[in-house]
């Protein structure tokens, strides 16, 4: 898809935020946001957070894993599978790139 290259590139164009689509999405940011503010966070404490099927979890979980944003741990507690998700210093740049971007449409928009 390459959703993911042009955000992950350091060059720093004035729109390297704008580009990555990929923490855009609402479930997606959501995951990255929650991911920052926790070291850790299982896949049924993140499905606690959003309205969203394990099926659709699973799906935006794992683009933000192929664009090396997040890491996604897995083991057994017992028989139960665990899925365990970190954010990557790669993903917290891209989100940290992200925020700034619309902090300055925000800064803008009051401006106008």
């Amino acid at each position: 898809e390459g959703q993911g290259e042009a955000a992950e590139e350091s060059g720093g164009g004035d729109d390297a935020g704008v580009t990555d689509r990929l923490i855009y999405e609402r479930v997606r940011l959501g995951i990255m946001s929650a991911l920052a503010m926790n070291q850790q966070l299982t896949f049924n404490e993140l499905k606690s957070l959003f309205d969203v099927s394990d099926g659709n979890l699973s799906a935006h979980a794992r683009k933000l894993e192929e664009a090396g944003y997040v890491v996604c741990t897995k083991s057994f507690e017992g028989r139960r599978p665990r899925s365990e998700y970190r954010i990557t210093p790669v993903g917290k740049k891209a989100l940290l790139r992200y925020l700034e971007h619309i902090e300055a449409v925000i800064k803008a928009t009051r401006r106008a």
